[in-house]
């Protein structure tokens, strides 16, 4: 039996922070208290010396590009970078090559991430304008949900057939997640653009093209679509300060039908940066104004927001150095996401708890995972324990995901992630990866 004692961890947990004792057995948590003692001679210590001990983050929206994009990423290149970010969960985009539009395709790659991830996975089935029986033979009990584009992003997958909308959000019960960006008004603000700079338009320009009125045009139809149909949805990738009006904090988490995300980098960047970051922040939805960051904050801490992601998506270097009309939106973020997070508590942005709420805990109730995201006992061992005081500065070197860059290159962090179990097993410790793929496939109370 596997059994491991964590001793005198800061356990944060549904809101409160507690001193106290961990022991796993095997993939479970089995006891909290405390104190415990070590009953045997086989159990391995782990001192946490007074560290945080959080649930391991759940990434609800990821692109691990496998199959068919590998040469940017695979799932067990950026499954490693997850869990020596403190992610032990993730549920990945279906916009890979082939896209995952049929339940064949799909399996595929659970099939792949049985053999290589080192976090759990779940894989989202992606929804095209006639590939509706598809869409409806997926099992709510293995699979996180329906992915929908509505606006076109990497791997062009977009829906724009009202009618076909109309038919999932009314006939599927399963969580429907969409990417909102209105098509039609992209293409005219870049026509504008195009007019100006011809084809040398700037990065600095990438807000206003894919703008706050393409986002709010169309979340509020989508939100107007599910509230008419009762479908289940939720919104990904936030961005603008406008479409928080749209969402509700006047209900419990559980009791929603309408959830929503923000991901890492639209609270941390702003329009500003693009002239010294480039295309390396070059994401859709554009990271917008320095208003828009600010509300998105206060709609974050207020519950109107949900749920923190990271819509990991990582380009080669040489790729993203392209004019900024070819080159292609998305970056890495999943090994600096939890840490960046951190960053903001130190800044006095947001609580640990609240940290914990946004990234571990609403993740596992909106998807209605199997007994992750919280510490308790009888839940599996995913956790993870970070040393908020142990600074390190993001290198070249110490960067996991298989492009070898980041945003946050250059940046010290001064909180540090120490150790990550992975379902018991201790998979990151002393800042390395361990050959151990513990990843299993997630399961959904549905």
């Amino acid at each position: 039996m596997n059994r491991i004692l964590i001793k005198n961890a800061k356990i944060v947990n549904e809101g409160t922070i507690f001193e106290g004792d961990v022991l796993i057995e095997d993939d479970l948590i089995v006891e909290i208290a405390e104190s415990i003692s070590a009953k045997s001679s086989q159990c391995k210590i782990i001192d946490a010396e007074g560290n945080y001990l959080i649930p391991g983050a759940i990434d609800d929206q990821v692109h691990f590009r496998e199959p068919g994009l590998t040469y940017k990423g695979d799932i067990e290149s950026e499954s490693k970078a997850a869990v020596a970010g403190g992610i032990t969960s993730y549920i990945e985009q279906p916009n890979t090559v082939p896209n995952a539009v049929t339940q064949e395709i799909l399996e595929e790659k659970y099939q792949i991430a049985a053999e290589k991830s080192y976090a759990n996975y779940s894989f989202m089935m992606g929804a095209t304008n006639d590939n509706l029986e598809e869409v409806l033979k997926t099992n709510p009990k293995n699979v996180a949900g329906i992915k929908i584009f509505l606006g076109s992003s990497t791997g062009n997958m977009l829906v724009d057939n009202e009618a076909t909308l109309e038919k999932i959000f009314s006939s599927t019960p399963m969580l429907i997640a969409v990417h909102c960006e209105d098509e039609t008004t992209i293409k005219n603000n870049l026509e504008k653009y195009k007019e100006e700079f011809g084809e040398e338009v700037p990065v600095t320009v990438h807000h206003l093209i894919r703008s706050e009125e393409a986002c709010y045009i169309s979340s509020s139809k989508a939100i107007a679509l599910a509230k008419k149909t009762g479908a289940r949805l939720h919104i990904f990738h936030l961005s603008t300060a406008k479409e928080m009006d749209l969402f509700t904090n006047k209900i419990p988490l559980e009791d929603k039908k309408i959830t929503a995300e923000v991901c890492v980098h639209h609270l941390w960047f702003t329009n500003d940066d693009y002239a010294t970051k480039g295309n390396l922040i070059k994401w859709n939805p554009a990271v917008k104004t320095a208003n828009d960051r600010k509300v998105l904050w206060e709609a974050l801490l207020d519950d109107r927001i949900d749920v923190i992601a990271t819509d990991h998506a990582p380009h080669t270097l040489e790729e993203k150095k392209l004019p900024y009309l070819k080159a292609p939106s998305g970056g890495p973020l999943v090994q600096h996401a939890v840490v960046a997070m951190f960053e903001a508590h130190h800044q006095g942005k947001i609580s640990i708890e609240k940290i914990v709420e946004k990234m571990c805990h609403n993740p596992a109730k909106i998807f209605k995972i199997e007994k992750r995201g919280f510490i308790k006992e009888g839940y599996y061992a995913d956790l993870v324990i970070i040393n908020s005081g142990l600074p390190w500065s993001v290198k070249k070197e110490n960067i996991l995901a298989k492009c070898g860059w980041s945003p946050f290159e250059g940046f010290t962090f001064k909180s540090r992630i120490t150790h990550t179990f992975v379902n018991g097993q201790l998979v990151y410790t002393a800042f390395k990866v361990k050959d151990i793929r513990a990843g299993k496939r997630l399961l959904f109370d549905r």
